[in-house]
């Protein structure tokens, strides 16, 4: 599939910044969400009763096909591992302390399919729409959901991801043993991909997979590189994820070392932070790098956010 648009907000900034990947840096432990003009894409009304992370993907997805100059895309597809935690909170917290029937509101915009249906809602917009949460992979599930659309003939699908942060996630992160200086942070990638390459297309996606429960993650690889006829010493960038655990740090960090690339080998969890799909941020920053960078022909995006599962991504230059 071929990426026609790709619009990322987030703790950087990414957003309407082409060529954000060859400046940005790590992380800073106060950085803030950079927040964008919401009202130039969202009607106030309806922005009044968005949570940020649905201000964020109706944003980042409403960008993509102003991009593209496409008035509705062929499906919208959204992965999100935790939802709209937001609404969910709020929602609990009125169960807790009103007596009565409850407002509904912030039950409905609590769902994680919610902010699929807003995108849908806010371009009027009644083709298929889908959201999938499996965890840190629910965005590779949200490609390979829309890979096989547009082999059934679909054609400028929308497929993005969002999470957000509150501040209940740092506590809970500190019974998960989460190491301190971890940045939990917010953040939405939203693209639009199609069939055929034409004169907007950035990149194309090449492969995706899989892997539950992971056994063996160098094998993993290397079958998957197999699969797609690859050598490593062809991989020009490999962008990964570390597993942010006290008692497990650094194992993808030390596979890398053994994958013995002659590539440049970057964590992505360093310039984001840490949301269940971060991934999505991950193939932006390699479209970006490969506009900017004629050299950068194939990126390898590993996934392993969390210890259990791998996600594989391989992106190519139009040039490849």
């Amino acid at each position: 599939m071929y990426i026609t648009a790709a619009s990322t907000i987030s703790h950087q900034p990414t957003f309407k910044n082409a060529g954000f990947s060859k400046s940005i840096e790590p992380l800073q432990n106060n950085s803030e969400l950079i927040i964008p003009n919401f009202k130039e894409y969202i009607d106030a009304g309806l922005l009044r009763r968005m949570s940020k992370i649905l201000r964020m993907s109706v944003t980042a997805a409403k960008d993509c096909l102003k991009q593209a100059a496409i008035d509705q895309p062929g499906a919208i597809i959204v992965g999100t591992g935790l939802g709209c935690l937001q609404d969910t909170e709020k929602f609990l917290n009125n169960f807790l302390t009103i007596e009565g029937l409850l407002p509904p509101t912030s039950f409905i915009q609590s769902t994680h399919n919610t902010i699929a249906g807003q995108i849908s809602l806010s371009i009027g917009n009644h083709g298929y729409n889908m959201t999938h949460t499996q965890n840190t992979l629910s965005f590779e599930y949200a490609l390979i959901d829309a890979g096989l659309l547009l082999g059934e003939g679909n054609d400028n699908i929308i497929v993005g991801a969002a999470d957000e942060y509150i501040e209940l996630l740092s506590i809970i992160g500190e019974h998960l043993h989460v190491k301190s200086e971890v940045n939990l942070t917010s953040g939405a990638s939203f693209f639009l991909v199609s069939k055929e390459q034409s004169v907007k297309s950035l990149a194309r996606i090449k492969d995706i997979e899989t892997v539950g429960l992971v056994e063996d993650i160098e094998e993993s690889i290397e079958n998957f590189l197999t699969n797609n006829t690859l050598q490593k010493s062809e991989i020009d960038m490999v962008l990964y994820s570390d597993f942010y655990d006290i008692k497990d740090s650094g194992q993808v960090a030390d596979f890398i070392q053994r994958f013995d690339v002659s590539s440049e080998v970057l964590n992505y969890t360093n310039l984001i932070g840490v949301y269940p799909s971060n991934s999505a941020f991950a193939i932006h920053y390699a479209v970006d790098r490969i506009q900017d960078n004629n050299k950068i022909k194939t990126v390898l995006i590993i996934n392993r956010l969390n210890k259990i599962n791998l996600g594989l991504t391989l992106i190519e230059s139009l040039e490849a």
